[in-house]
């Protein structure tokens, strides 16, 4: 940096003696405020009142980290810079360890400086810095007001983010499902064909997360299937007679992903099925839809469901699977 003069240098040393001259004659105050001097790395007090102290400030080390550390020893979490610049401020922050300790600049350059100092004194004010509000207004003619005598009452109005499937579904013209996956019903006003839309979210479903293979969570074939069979229900088509898994649905750490289940239209009782999902930042593209399964709804099939009280089932031949997710 070009200066105009190096100071706490070996190159301020020629000065010395003639600067300790000029000020030999000056009077020094103690000072009236605890003090923590960069040259000392400590808090001082009669120090300051000698000559030699301020020849040193000239040329000694300056200790602004040792003196940082010092007042947050003495209890101080709050810091202020006075200056014509935010220069110091980040170099607090890094020097403490403390999250909880508040650094503020009165002062920026480029900025207002009445609404820097204000915005300044406000942050150390909710920090728990005592301030004379009395003397901050004065000449403005603002007086204090007393407060409504009712409890204030604290209500958000705007839709959280994540909160898809939580709506009104009705009133966008739509059906509620009910499910905890899927939460409307789409249908065709010129056929048969029917679309049960929802979105998938770690965040909003966190169980989700639960199902991980090599890191990555995965939207289970279980779930596939019950997707299937709530869509097949609602058209009279309660029994899955095959679903086919054309690709996996990965559900990312953050965001989520829509998801849409296709019912065609009757063939003979039968219906095909698809299920298709797309991630949230690609909503404006048509042909970003994933088909990750496929398959066929039939009615409630005719007789007793299969007994499953026996497992395994008579004459059964075990099928090694350790090593499925890894093949």
């Amino acid at each position: 940096m070009r200066v105009s003069h190096a100071f706490h240098s070996a190159l301020m040393e020629p000065m010395l003696a003639e600067f300790a001259s000029a000020i030999e004659g000056l009077t020094f105050g103690r000072p009236s405020i605890p003090l923590v001097s960069t040259v000392t790395g400590a808090r001082i007090t009669d120090e300051m009142s000698d000559p030699a102290y301020w020849v040193g400030q000239v040329r000694d080390t300056v200790r602004f980290a040792d003196a940082v550390t010092a007042m947050a020893d003495m209890g101080v979490s709050r810091f202020a810079e006075v200056g014509p610049d935010a220069v110091l401020t980040p170099m607090v922050a890094q020097t403490l360890d403390d999250e909880a300790a508040v650094v503020v600049a009165l002062a920026r350059r480029d900025r207002a400086d009445a609404s820097t100092v204000s915005a300044g004194i406000a942050r150390l004010f909710v920090a728990g810095a005592e301030v004379n509000w009395a003397r901050f207004y004065a000449g403005t003619g603002a007086r204090r007001i007393d407060l409504p005598t009712y409890a204030f009452q604290h209500r958000r109005y705007w839709i959280p983010e994540g909160s898809a499937g939580k709506g009104d579904a009705r009133s966008m013209g739509l059906v509620a499902t009910g499910h905890p996956l899927v939460s409307a019903v789409v249908s065709q006003p010129d056929s048969d064909v029917v679309a049960v839309s929802g979105r998938l979210s770690v965040q909003t479903q966190p169980w989700l997360a639960d199902h991980r293979v090599m890191d990555t969570v995965l939207f289970p074939g279980t779930g596939l299937v019950e997707l299937a069979l709530h869509a097949g229900a609602r058209v009279g088509c309660s029994s899955l007679d095959e679903l086919i898994l054309r690709a996996p649905l990965v559900l990312p750490e953050s965001g989520g992903v829509a998801v849409q289940v296709v019912i065609g239209g009757a063939d003979e009782g039968r219906r095909g099925v698809r299920i298709f999902s797309r991630p949230d930042d690609d909503a404006d593209s048509v042909a970003s839809w994933t088909l990750h399964a496929e398959g066929v709804l039939v009615p409630e099939a005719d007789g007793a469901p299969a007994d499953l009280a026996q497992w395994p089932p008579t004459d059964a031949t075990a099928v090694p699977v350790g090593d499925l997710y890894d093949s």
